[in-house]
């Protein structure tokens, strides 16, 4: 396996294998924070320690029909009111700084609405550190001894670190001690009081089995995304660029001084990791001068007074975490020179800004545009969860918008697989937050559905376990006691050869007797070495011998090994031969397969576009089909209404000539039958009327017939408007009768602009009768609109008008002559035409003949 390169965050070396198979989904957590007063509405409740159950406030359940519902939804763990800080970090993020010493990545960040504790869940507040301090006191609680020297690792613009020797990082350091402004070391920094209370951690935490043979190095850095631009928070600029000064007229003020913050762009590494390009990337020793970075970089953080939160987040803030490692050399002394051996891992604690919803913040102007990007950021986060899921539950290859928002576009690198994902859904549990928790719980089940890639181990770069304590326990060799020493020691001790006294004779005694020992025993110990020495050349022997044996029978065995080998070889060869062979098969039979599969694709491409034309031919065909067979019925339908009308109309013509032609016989036959012994005498027109009626065999056709008026008759359609078509080569009758329609639009000629005003349609049509005489025909019909947005006419009935002359008519006579009554009424004796002289007005519905009413007048006599 190759050593694992210097990058942030750290791909792994194989992509493939058996660890990529392995997912774990991402770890969703809920807080719930208590309510700010004790007599506040709830509206969600804790069952146990992985559920919670959201129920509709009593204001809701007013404006919905008094619908009562509960929902439940399950987390990975559910903290209550009172879970403190520690236990949240025991189980949350703990294991994700575990990684992080050990050489893997994490994200861990808070979700939720305005004002449901995201930020004293990360922060904390005084008494009660949050996450943040804690995950920082447990990173130098493990590392704290063993940290390499400041300036030993040094970061570049590559999102990657450079090593330095500790010549180099001494003269850094100097460099860095030699400014005008020279920095206090953090062990003699004053802790700022204002966050001291915030670090103060009681409990100890501390990674187990940390890597004593490596050094550690560690860098922070502290970004906000505002309004989609991300903004480096530990920048140093002359002036406050996130609270420039203001003048009376609400404008910023004029400043040369000035210098607008500058937006940082995201840019991708050699190993495709988005990193931010520019950010400034502090070097710390301890918690304290940690999380005074993060505290400089926090009053800079875009915060404002809105409705709903007096201290509300303005923008995402991403505290980055890194943890920079690289393995001892072989004496374990030094660190290893090379830069392929460094390992970086990085923890980002982001802390989301809420989403919210702007009738109830009110927000007006610079916090509704505010608003507006908080909340679309956050609906580009769910979008990139969802397609994330859909694809892996339904294996779909959908493109996961990272690029719509830079906080997901930052974070696509842990979604892929980098690290560990982890989250934190901070709820308020009062009733005015009831549908915006609704939301959040709904994106909470549907992340709880994504899964991440487990990251694979670091390498481990093959140095002896164990060198750093081995070496510094090793004392120097000049203090091992010597053998010669050890021997002469074992001598009996010389007297003393100082002599004072001429005369002296013990002294000189006394050191030859001590001289013959030590000779003594000098030549004891030799014929010792000498005995222990043939003893050795013997074991010597014997071991060469057995050796000399040994050595044969393990060449015996070696030259059945090289024989062996030698075959083996020989079928290694034959095989790379035979797989030489099938390779180059297989590279014929992939360039041949290829081939068939790009005419494959190919044919299946015209064969999809036959398909197309086909289908659309087909759907034109029934179109066609369906557009033929609506104008056959429309036709059809036509035709057949009109041929109704016209055998309607035909058969009330009949009808009416048939019945005239009754009347007429009836009266004829009348006037046949009748006695004429004497003539009349004329009776009154209303006597005349009497007899006829009388005299009529058949029934009258109206019993109480009202007297003749001079004004115009009525249609009986007179409540709707009528187009009167009079052509305009009418002739003027003059008749005391005339057709009148009120309300009616008179026209020479029809138009649909007429048609589409009235409902109904007269045409005035004359002909001349057999007779000679004048014939009015009044055609009636229904306006009907037509599917294409025209007017049809509807003929329904008939109306006939049929003046004649008296004069030129031909008269039958009694050939008796009677002479006038006394009394100067005329007889009754009449000819057939006065008799048969008749007024004819057309009535539909008439009783005495289809579309006919009679008035019957005898015509006065002449003098």
């Amino acid at each position: 396996m190759k050593p694992a390169r210097a990058k942030t965050p750290r791909k792994p070396v194989v992509k493939k294998g058996s660890q990529t198979n392995l997912k774990d989904p991402v770890g969703v957590y809920c807080r719930v924070r208590p309510l700010s007063f004790p007599d506040q509405e709830c509206c969600i409740e804790v069952i146990n320690n992985t559920t919670v159950q959201l129920h509709t406030p009593e204001g809701y359940r007013l404006n919905r029909n008094g619908d009562y519902k509960e929902t439940q939804y399950s987390f990975k763990q559910v903290f209550g009111t009172h879970t403190t800080q520690k236990e949240l970090f025991d189980v949350v993020a703990n294991p994700l700084v575990d990684d992080l010493i050990h050489g893997k990545n994490g994200l861990l960040f808070t979700y939720g609405v305005t004002g449901s504790g995201k930020t004293h869940t990360m922060t904390g507040s005084p008494g009660e550190g949050g996450l943040l301090p804690r995950c920082l006191d447990m990173i130098f609680n493990s590392i704290g001894s063993f940290q390499a020297k400041r300036y030993v690792f040094k970061s570049n613009d590559r999102n990657s670190m450079d090593i330095q020797c500790e010549v180099d990082a001494l003269l850094e350091r100097q460099k860095r001690e030699a400014l005008p402004i020279p920095k206090t070391p953090s062990s003699k920094r004053q802790i700022d009081p204002e966050f001291a209370d915030m670090i103060t951690v009681q409990e100890f935490c501390k990674a187990e089995e940390v890597d004593e043979d490596s050094v550690y190095g560690v860098f922070v850095s502290y970004i906000e995304i505002y309004n989609n631009y991300i903004y480096d928070l530990l920048e140093e600029v002359p002036f406050d660029p996130i609270k420039p000064k203001w003048n009376s007229c609400s404008t910023p003020m004029r400043n040369t001084d000035f210098v607008p913050p500058q937006s940082k762009l995201l840019r991708e590494d050699k190993n495709h990791n988005m990193y931010v390009a520019g950010c400034t990337e502090v070097e710390v020793k301890s918690t304290e001068e940690a999380f005074e970075v993060f505290w400089r970089g926090q009053k800079k953080r875009r915060i404002a007074n809105t409705h709903l939160n007096r201290e509300s987040s303005r923008s995402h803030s991403v505290f980055n975490i890194k943890l920079v490692q690289a393995p001892l050399d072989a004496d374990g002394d030094n660190v290893l020179q090379e830069k392929e051996q460094i390992t970086i891992s990085q923890l980002s604690l982001v802390d989301l800004a809420g989403s919210e919803r702007t009738n109830r913040t009110r927000a007006e102007g610079n916090r509704l545009r505010e608003a507006g990007n908080i909340n679309q950021s956050l609906m580009t986060l769910r979008t990139c969860m969802d397609v994330l899921r859909e694809n892996q539950m339904y294996g779909t290859n959908k493109m996961v918008p990272y690029r719509d928002s830079k906080l997901t576009h930052l974070f696509k690198n842990y979604f892929d697989g980098e690290g560990k994902v982890r989250m934190i859904v901070c709820v308020n549990p009062k009733a005015e937050d009831y549908e915006e928790s609704l939301q959040v719980m709904r994106f909470a089940e549907v992340t709880q559905e994504v899964e991440v890639a487990r990251p694979v181990d670091k390498a481990i770069c093959g140095l002896t376990p164990g060198r750093r304590y081995r070496n510094q326990a090793r004392g120097p060799v000049g203090d091992e006691p010597l053998v010669t020493d050890m021997v002469l020691q074992s001598f009996p001790p010389l007297p003393s050869c100082e002599i004072l006294d001429i005369n002296d004779e013990h002294t000189l005694p006394k050191l030859i007797e001590a001289l013959e020992k030590r000779h003594q025993l000098r030549q004891m110990m030799i014929d010792e070495f000498n005995k222990q020495s043939n003893a050795f050349k013997a074991l010597l022997q014997g071991f060469d011998s057995a050796v000399l044996s040994k050595e044969n029978y393990i060449q015996g065995k070696l030259n059945e090994k090289e024989k062996l080998i030698s075959g083996q070889k020989l079928e290694i060869e034959r095989l790379e031969k035979k797989n030489k062979t099938l390779e180059y098969k297989i590279e014929i039979l992939e360039k041949t397969t290829t081939i068939y599969e790009e005419d494959k694709r190919n044919l299946q491409q015209e064969l999809e576009t036959q398909n197309q034309k086909l289908q659309r031919q087909f759907s034109d065909k029934r179109r066609l089909e369906a557009r033929l067979q609506g104008m056959v019925t429309e036709t059809t339908m036509k035709w057949e209404k009109e041929c109704e009308r016209r055998v309607a109309a035909k058969q009330l013509e009949m009808q009416n000539k048939l019945w005239v032609k009754d009347e007429k016989l009836k009266q004829l036959k009348a006037i046949v039958t009748e006695p004429k012994t004497e003539k009349p005498e004329r009776p009154s027109r209303e006597r005349d009327r009497e007899k006829v009626t009388q005299r009529s065999v058949s029934p009258s056709p109206v019993p109480n017939v009202p007297p003749i008026r001079l004004r115009h008759r009525r249609s009986r359609s007179a409540g709707d408007r009528w187009v009167d078509h009079k052509p305009a080569s009418n002739v003027q009758t003059e008749t005391v009768m005339q057709p009148h329609v009120p309300h009616a639009i008179t026209v020479s000629v029809a138009n649909e602009k007429a048609l589409a005003k009235c409902e109904k349609y007269m045409l005035t049509h004359q002909e001349l009768a057999s007779d000679g005489e004048i014939e009015t025909k009044l055609i009636k019909g229904d306006v009907y609109k037509t599917r294409g947005g025209g007017q049809s006419v509807q003929f329904t009935d008939i109306e006939t008008l049929k003046q004649e002359s008296p004069s030129g008519s031909r008269k039958r006579r009694s050939s008796t002559v009677v002479p006038a009554q006394p009394d100067g009424t005329e007889s009754e004796w009449t000819d057939v035409e006065t008799r048969c002289s008749v007024a004819v007005e057309m009535r539909a519905g008439s009783q005495l003949g289809p579309g006919y009413q009679h008035h019957a007048q005898p015509k006065r006599k002449k003098p």
